[in-house]
């Protein structure tokens, strides 16, 4: 009795250490989002002293008085040093305090939540669909390998890569909506608006996620434990699917994380195309109207977004792959 208690004893503790382990990990990670954030922020800044024109002006329209001007750039603080108005905006950032927009004079955080949701959603949509066409056919094309298969499925992928999204966005705009009067062209809230935002910004992180899990796969099913379960009389559907692709989903599941980070700032192009009022198009036209406090709120929330599903990918490792968990003791 006395052996098995201590050796449940000792699997207790060692899980316990495994947990604080991966607890401290993705403290760590957060705690990396500081200086990212803060780069994010000098680069911004620094980016908008070489802008050519006068935010108090555009914000006050043509005909605007002298008077006038120099007083909303009292306001905003536009005279102060641009050291000064860097550490002051970054302490500001610190207390999640993102600013007044110049534009609206609304609270930044308002403006940038009132759309986000519309930006995550596309963003979601397009990974999911490019999760649910890439890894089947890359699965297809590795097993297959050198057939029709393989060749159709591979032309897809670098049909997809290489078209850009804005002009497969007006492409479906002219085929279902000015032809076939089938598919909504704008707005981003009724399900038959999804179709087509969606399918323009997944298509190309649909086929880099099917050439990685192509190569993925053709690595993984040549190794010796598939010729072991095989040999074990085990069917090839298990053998595919619970040995190979599990072992194949590491690096796919990377390159996902990527193409879902890529997709939140990729989301400009196909916003404005089909309307959709999200983060993306409002960045473009804060840029325009030179808000930058705005702009550079709206970057700043993309880049968390970004870090943060990096760092949900990291733990996704633990848990596809158990020499990865063993790791973090």
């Amino acid at each position: 009795m006395i052996r098995p208690l201590r050796k449940v004893v000792g699997l207790g503790l060692l899980e316990a250490e495994e947990g604080d382990a991966v607890h401290k990990y993705i403290l760590k990670r957060f705690l990396m989002l500081v200086p990212v954030l803060l780069g994010v922020i000098i680069i911004m800044f620094t980016l908008s002293e070489f802008v050519p024109g006068d935010p108090a002006s555009i914000i006050l329209g043509e005909g605007a008085q002298p008077a006038d001007i120099a007083r909303v750039r009292e306001e905003f603080r536009l005279d102060d040093p641009f050291i000064i108005r860097l550490l002051t905006y970054a302490g500001n950032v610190a207390r999640l305090d993102f600013g007044i927009s110049w534009s609206t004079r609304r609270p930044v955080h308002e403006e940038i939540f009132a759309r986000f949701p519309h930006t995550i959603r596309l963003a979601t949509f397009g990974i999911i669909v490019a999760l649910f066409v890439g890894i089947p056919l890359g699965i297809i094309a590795a097993i297959k390998q050198y057939t029709v298969f393989d060749t159709g499925a591979t032309f897809f992928a670098l049909l997809g890569v290489s078209i850009p999204n804005f002009w497969l966005g007006m492409m479906l705009i002219l085929f279902f909506t000015v032809q076939l009067n089938l598919l909504p062209a704008t707005g981003f809230i009724e399900p038959a608006q999804w179709i087509m935002p969606t399918i323009a910004i997944s298509t190309s992180s649909a086929g880099i996620i099917m050439r990685m899990t192509r190569s993925s796969m053709l690595e993984c099913i040549r190794q010796d434990y598939i010729r072991t379960a095989r040999a074990k009389g085990q069917k090839e559907f298990v053998v595919i699917l619970r040995h190979a692709l599990r072992n194949a989903l590491i690096p796919v599941t990377t390159t996902a994380g990527l193409s879902f980070g890529m997709l939140l700032s990729g989301a400009i192009l196909t916003e404005t195309i089909f309307a959709i009022p999200g983060l993306g198009r409002y960045m473009v036209e804060s840029v325009l109207r030179l808000d930058w406090p705005t702009a550079i709120g709206g970057v700043l929330l993309i880049a968390m977004a970004f870090a943060v599903v990096n760092l949900f990918v990291d733990i996704l490792y633990a848990f596809l792959d158990p020499r990865i968990r063993s790791q973090y003791k």
